[in-house]
């Protein structure tokens, strides 16, 4: 009997290219990246280069360029499980992983946007810093887990399940972080804080959600 031989050359190179620009991140800052490993529990990174942020850092275009591929990988390797798929078209792949890149610049702009209009460019840079960071930290997460779903065993339903729940408690650290950060500020207009998450964090998930299920 002939079988399908199903080969994941290319997610390998998506996994490589992933670790490539880590490891080019950690060669550009080695002590900047010995920070940012731990930024889960200390936040000396925040405190500290917030405030030598530039409007294109090489640093974080690294990491964000890891972010991209890793999530893409996931979520390809996602797809495949969920839809029993045994091939996906490179072109498929490249259109998802730009449609990733350009929803997250985007928010990213209309925040920044946001800032400049009510002249608090300060607050929301240093906002925008902190949630990138541990955007970032996803993506180097991801990278052992995406290694483990490609070559070391098959996904299940449960491995899925505690991913998500652990990049789930990622980005709650992260949020928490940024609270507590602005926790004096959040207090006292509560009712745009409010708007700013159903606006800028909840309906841009949701549209998000309905484009691809849509599709």
């Amino acid at each position: 009997m002939l079988r399908d031989t199903i080969s994941n050359d290319f997610f390998t190179i998506l996994l490589l290219v992933g670790l490539a620009t880590v490891a080019a991140a950690k060669l550009a800052s080695p002590k900047r990246f010995n920070d940012f490993i731990t930024v889960l529990g200390n936040s000396k990174y925040l405190k500290i280069y917030s405030r030598e942020q530039k409007f294109f850092d090489k640093f974080d275009a690294l990491l964000f360029t890891n972010l991209i591929v890793s999530v893409s990988l996931f979520c390809f390797i996602s797809f495949k499980f969920f839809t029993n798929s045994s091939t996906i078209s490179p072109d498929t792949m490249f259109k998802i992983s730009f449609g990733i890149c350009i929803f997250i610049l985007i928010k990213v702009f209309v925040e920044r946007l946001i800032g400049s209009l009510f002249e608090m460019d300060a607050m929301i840079d240093q906002y925008l810093f902190q949630k990138i960071s541990y955007k970032n930290y996803l993506g180097i997460v991801l990278i052992p887990i995406n290694a483990l779903l490609l070559f070391s065993f098959g996904p299940t339903l449960t491995f899925f399940y505690v991913t998500v729940i652990l990049l789930f408690i990622v980005i709650l650290i992260g949020l928490f972080t940024s609270f507590k950060t602005y926790q004096s500020l959040i207090k006292y207009n509560f009712f745009y804080f409010i708007l700013y998450l159903c606006a800028l964090e909840i309906a841009p998930c949701i549209i998000l959600y309905k484009v691809i299920i849509s599709k």
